[in-house]
């Protein structure tokens, strides 16, 4: 059995220091993403590696960071919380133990209601909302595993923000466990939340540069 699909976290003489020594045919688990040294941001899906986008451009930043403001705000004194990329988001399949753990996302914004997912370490569990703000870099192969890994692991809400079309597209969890869209929401328009019924994000202000 390899290191990278050993069951136990490999120790301190095996880490990996450069993105050029993994091994792109193994299965890596979170404990093995721990020990890891390089500079590069990488996800886990189901195991397998994958390369994030060099860092958000400006307008990018801008639009998160409007976003995360107005939930923060909203979520003031409130059980939920916000919190921003990077951060790490793990989906346990079975055993919350991090050698059992395939799947360590970094969503741009999540929202998490069940203080008990919360740890030192990020979110272990699925958050309520997800938020992914689109960038030409964005891979679509990517975007696929990550839509059915929120729908597998039950994110009840999935934003997906498009900067180049200037749209908000939201899924929401209906009671099979499947995720129905809304409309192709676009400038102009207002955006609401079931899981956060008083919050309004107006698309004017959001895109606003």
């Amino acid at each position: 059995m390899t290191k990278a699909e050993s069951k136990e976290p490999i120790n301190e003489e095996q880490k990996i220091l450069s993105l050029n020594d993994i091994d792109a045919s193994l299965t890596y688990s979170y404990a093995n993403y721990l020990t890891w040294l390089f500079d590069e941001r990488v996800e886990l899906i189901k195991g397998k590696i994958f390369e994030m986008s060099p860092a958000p451009n400006r307008f990018h930043q801008k639009v998160s960071i409007h976003i995360a403001s107005i939930l923060f705000y909203y979520l003031k004194n409130k059980s939920c919380k916000v919190y921003s990329a990077p951060f790490d988001v793990r989906f346990p399949a079975t055993s919350k133990a991090d050698k059992d753990v395939y799947t360590v996302l970094q969503p741009d914004i999540c929202v998490i209601c069940d203080e008990t997912k919360l740890d030192d370490k990020g979110c272990i569990g699925a958050p309520d909302i997800v938020v992914e703000i689109l960038s030409p870099g964005n891979n679509k192969k990517e975007l696929l595993h990550k839509y059915n890994i929120y729908e597998e692991f039950g994110v009840k809400e999935y934003w997906v923000i498009s900067l180049t079309d200037k749209t908000f597209l939201k899924y929401t969890l209906n009671e099979y466990g499947k995720y129905f869209p809304s409309k192709l929401f676009t400038l102009s328009e207002k955006v609401y939340s079931a899981i956060l019924p008083d919050i309004e994000l107006r698309l004017d202000e959001i895109f606003e540069d």
